[in-house]
């Protein structure tokens, strides 16, 4: 667990080490980090002394002389130490804060260089304690030299410092090829780049009170499109968007799994390093997984496409599964992936076996849910034309949703399954990210057992496995009740028996 004291004075926990300061060289880049956040009223104080305001420029200065005095006082105010017993942190000016992380308890350690860190020699090292997957609890010594850092990521995962006779022989698991970055475009992380862009676009025209009406390419691109009949503007407005998400899904593929490399080291670890201009490096305890995640979205699984995620406990899975590094494998080859994730877990049937299929009975659930949900939607379009005067063509369009939906839904339908394999829980299930989990059955530490009404008019059951690591509940929706209780009790013996009434 991390503790978090506030302190008027420093009463350390233990002795046995000085307080120190991070690098000294952070002095130059805490300048820059906070002159960042500062960045759009610092632009629309520039963009008043382009315009002839003279008041501007000295605002301008008085905005960057406080951003270089917030990370000149940033330093001085921050310390730390490494004890036998403890790592803490120790920060503020008038609410002096001492995070203290007990180094039994930790369970990542994170080295991370971004291009100002890189160009100083520097690293930032995010010790974390795994308390939860939604939030960093955890401490982070932004500034260590890059040696240091490396030599203190060994250290405190039980391995001694960096020596050249002591580095750990490693095997490689899995390294980027080149041809995987064809995988990019089908991530659709540029549709995250595009929401970024469309909101820092927006803060800084509205900081700045500039209209894009006004600017020639934006004007004529306006022009453009409103001389073209409506269909043909939409799609040439789509066509735009993809164009630019593939381009950016690419260019975010390069960044952010360039020289991305797994390895297996013989202290009990798996080790992940990736990263353009931020690289990253990240340890992963054997002891601390508890299994794999075999994660194929739509538009990848098209290209016959995967990733690995790892399930352990102190790393983020879901959408901050990259920022939390539980990525073990990149988008790649589903046959790559296969064979990394049996690797990783020492068995491949878990990965590769035929499922036990849900039935007729939750397929129809699925279809009914989506049929219903597309008719309503189209219903509203309808209402639309008739009241609004809305145009035709969009309720036509709107009638292409019922067999999408129907499609989905069986998409859907075929993905539901689950399977024992010995020691392993696997479930699969999902359409727009299919995912297939495989779970040890030694990590469950609970089952939790749902039943909606309407599942319960067809006789079907969610079963909830419950652990300590990764996303802590995986489940294998809409079985059977009697099969629902077959896995529970097989998977673990003796954990329900109490609970049930024969």
């Amino acid at each position: 667990m991390t503790t978090t004291v506030d302190v008027e004075e420093e009463a350390p926990v233990d002795t046995g080490a000085d307080w120190r300061r991070l690098s000294p060289r952070m002095l130059a880049v805490h300048p820059v980090m906070e002159l960042r956040r500062l960045i759009f009223p610092l632009i629309a104080v520039l963009i008043g002394v382009q315009s002839g305001d003279g008041d501007a420029g000295w605002w301008a200065l008085g905005i960057g002389g406080i951003g270089i005095a917030l990370g000149f006082l940033r330093y001085f105010t921050t310390s730390y130490r490494i004890t036998p017993i403890h790592v803490q942190l120790r920060r503020g000016l008038f609410r002096r804060r001492t995070l203290t992380v007990p180094r039994d308890r930790i369970r990542t350690v994170d080295v991370t260089s971004n291009v100002l860190h890189r160009v100083f020699g520097l690293a930032r090292v995010t010790v974390g304690t795994g308390q939860t997957d939604k939030k960093n609890h955890g401490v982070k010594l932004d500034g260590l030299a890059a040696g240091a850092a490396e030599n203190l990521h060994r250290e405190l995962l039980h391995r001694s410092p960096a020596a050249e006779e002591d580095v750990q022989p490693e095997t490689v698991l899995a390294a980027l090829r080149p041809a995987w970055i064809r995988y990019g475009p089908f991530t659709l992380s540029g549709l995250v780049a595009i929401g970024v862009l469309f909101g820092l676009g927006s803060r800084l025209v509205n900081e700045s009170h500039v209209d894009l009406t006004e600017i020639g390419p934006v004007h004529d691109s306006m022009d453009y499109l409103a001389d073209r009949p409506l269909p043909v503007a939409i799609l040439l407005v789509a066509a735009a968007v993809i164009v630019f998400t593939a381009v950016a899904s690419t260019g975010g593929y390069i960044l952010s799994f360039w020289n991305f490399r797994l390895s297996r080291h013989e202290s009990g670890t798996l080790h992940v390093r990736r990263g353009l201009l931020t690289t990253r490096s990240t340890t992963i305890e054997e002891r601390r997984l508890r299994g794999v995640e075999l994660s194929e979205p739509l538009l990848l699984r098209a290209v016959r496409g995967a990733r690995v995620i790892a399930i352990a406990t102190g790393l983020r899975v879901g959408r901050g599964a990259e920022r939390g590094g539980s990525i073990l494998l990149p988008p790649a080859p589903r046959a790559v992936a296969v064979d990394v994730a049996a690797t990783v877990i020492g068995e491949a049937e878990p990965l590769t076996m035929a499922l036990t299929t849900h039935g007729p009975r939750a397929s129809l659930r699925r279809l009914t849910r989506a049929v219903t949900v597309s008719t309503v939607l189209v219903l509203v379009v309808l209402a639309f034309v008739l009241l609004a005067s809305a145009p035709w063509w969009a309720f036509w369009t709107a009638l292409v949703m019922l067999p999408l939906s129907m499609l989905l839904a069986r998409d859907r339908s075929a993905a539901l399954g689950h399977a024992l394999a010995e020691d392993w829980l696997v479930s699969r299930h999902g359409s727009l990210v299919r995912r297939r989990y495989v779970l040890r059955t030694d990590a469950v530490i609970g089952w939790n057992l749902t039943t909606s009404v309407f599942q319960r008019r067809v006789g079907l059951t969610t079963l909830v496995a419950t652990t300590a690591g990764g996303r802590q509940s995986y489940a294998i929706p809409d079985v059977d009740d009697a099969e629902a209780l077959r896995v529970a009790r097989a998977a673990v013996p003796g954990l329900l028996h109490q609970f049930l009434v024969d």
